[in-house]
């Protein structure tokens, strides 16, 4: 169980996306600087109770229409070896001191336990509330058999979000633009989704798919 701290952040998780986000292929701010909320979100347990993770959704008002973005984040207490081109920045805790906060898509724990939150054998929290599931995520899976990650995730971006190559060709993709939909189902041919929800600036609450899990060419 992740135990949440409600302390000072230095600098803040907005703070650290604002500089990163508009480095992002997926980023349609263009060349304007973000102007970020905190829109939702939720949080995942690390078994270990070493990592934290987070999938954030954070809400850019820069442009003529705000844009809706899910940023997946991992805290680490120590450097993750090996990634260094996915570190959105460092930060100073009022508890725990010096974090590292990294793309989540390319954090093998983050990665294994969406994994999990797919097929059912995690449980989405809430994301500032200590032992709180969150009701508002849902999932499925309709696979036999779930894929698992390698080591070090194979990840690609593109304009239009983040792709996670896993075993036996299946495929995970995250959607950065989060676009409401009503119902928040996956589309055809997915095996597997987690769909979430956030506040928009009207005070209304939408939902979308977050994730969408397909099989391999072999399944």
């Amino acid at each position: 169980m992740a135990l949440i701290h409600h302390t000072t952040l230095k600098p803040t998780k907005l703070e650290l996306l604002t500089a990163w986000l508009p480095t992002r292929p997926w980023y349609e701010g263009g060349g304007s600087r973000p102007e970020l909320t905190k829109a939702g979100g939720f949080r995942l347990d690390d078994p270990e109770g070493e990592v934290g993770i987070e999938f954030m959704v954070a809400t850019d008002a820069s442009g003529p229409a705000p844009i809706s973005y899910l940023v997946p984040l991992t805290y680490r207490g120590a450097p993750l070896d090996g990634a260094e081109h996915a570190l959105v920045g460092t930060m100073e805790h009022g508890v725990l001191g010096k974090r590292w906060a990294y793309d989540g898509c390319h954090d093998p724990v983050l990665v294994a336990q969406l994994l999990a939150l797919v097929e059912g054998r995690a449980q989405a929290q809430a994301q500032s509330v200590t032992d709180t599931p969150d009701r508002e995520v849902t999932r499925s899976y309709t696979g036999d058999g779930l894929p698992s990650a390698p080591d070090v995730p194979a990840v690609t971006d593109d304009q239009d979000g983040t792709e996670l190559s896993l075993t036996g060709g299946a495929t995970l993709r995250l959607h950065r633009i989060l676009r409401p939909a009503t119902p928040a189902v996956p589309p055809q041919g997915a095996v597997g989704h987690v769909a979430g929800a956030w506040g928009t600036p009207d005070g209304s609450r939408v939902h979308a798919v977050f994730a969408v899990l397909r099989a391999g060419s072999g399944a």
